[in-house]
């Protein structure tokens, strides 16, 4: 069975803007740290709209913007964080997603231990999607 947005376990920590582990929070997206993390630094960009996965996003400028968006806060938080570490952004792609609410990880690497890097796998349609791969597909 799907979950709701009311039993989405990220839907409750977008709408918790007084949570102290938020590392970034506005009007559209938060960043927390991943609580298993894969990397030296792992974390999550979220958007507060409940979206499934990557294949609910579409060639609209909305979603493009927010894409383009949730990439930007990560940016900024890992070159802030771990300027002198290699990273790496991207979502998990149905039905690799382990969580139904679209979430962009965020990578300081290496991956921690260095096995994990295998969940992160670009698979073609399955697997891994880097972030500046979906937003070339949901350009409008």
């Amino acid at each position: 069975m799907a979950a709701t947005v009311s039993s989405c376990i990220f839907c409750q920590k977008a709408s918790n803007s007084t949570a102290n582990n938020l590392l970034h929070f506005d009007e559209r997206v938060v960043a927390f740290e991943d609580i298993n993390p894969s990397a030296v630094r792992h974390l999550l960009v979220i958007p507060k709209e409940h979206i499934p996965t990557v294949r609910n996003l579409q060639r609209r400028a909305e979603d493009y913007s927010l894409v383009s968006h949730m990439l930007e806060v990560g940016q900024t938080l890992l070159s802030q964080d771990s300027p002198r570490l290699k990273h790496r952004f991207g979502f998990h792609q149905p039905p690799m997603n382990s969580v139904n609410h679209l979430h962009l990880h965020c990578f300081a690497l290496p991956y921690t231990p260095r096995w994990k890097f295998v969940k992160y796998l670009s698979l073609g349609s399955i697997g891994f999607i880097e972030a500046e791969k979906l937003l070339e597909k949901i350009k409008p």
